[in-house]
């Protein structure tokens, strides 16, 4: 009955884990204020330049966007819908505009 009672704790914070790296991970993107202050101050290209290169690797309709902070520094996260109909995620350097890859 103990090893029971260890496992249901562990079972909540596996379940609890995704959450919390959703959590992180939409924390570090810039609201819509801090977008237009990074995009003016010339510190990232504008998200029409982002979208055209997703669209141009992956065929099909941008759903949402983000601008976020990582370790390599501003990065657009843009899921797309594809042609094929697979909902697939794009990521975009900021700085410079460069495919950094997608799934």
């Amino acid at each position: 009955m103990g090893v029971r009672h260890s496992f249901l704790p562990a079972l909540a914070l596996g379940c609890a884990a995704p959450d919390l790296a959703v959590a992180a991970e939409q924390h570090a993107c810039l609201s819509a204020d801090e977008q237009r202050a990074v995009i003016s101050a010339r510190k990232a290209v504008p998200l029409g330049r982002a979208m055209r290169v997703a669209k141009a690797r992956i065929a099909g309709d941008v759903l949402n966007a983000r601008l976020c902070r990582q370790d390599r520094g501003l990065v657009y996260m843009l899921t797309v819908l594809a042609r094929d109909g697979k909902v697939r995620q794009a990521r975009v350097d900021a700085s410079d505009g460069h495919w950094l890859g997608g799934s």
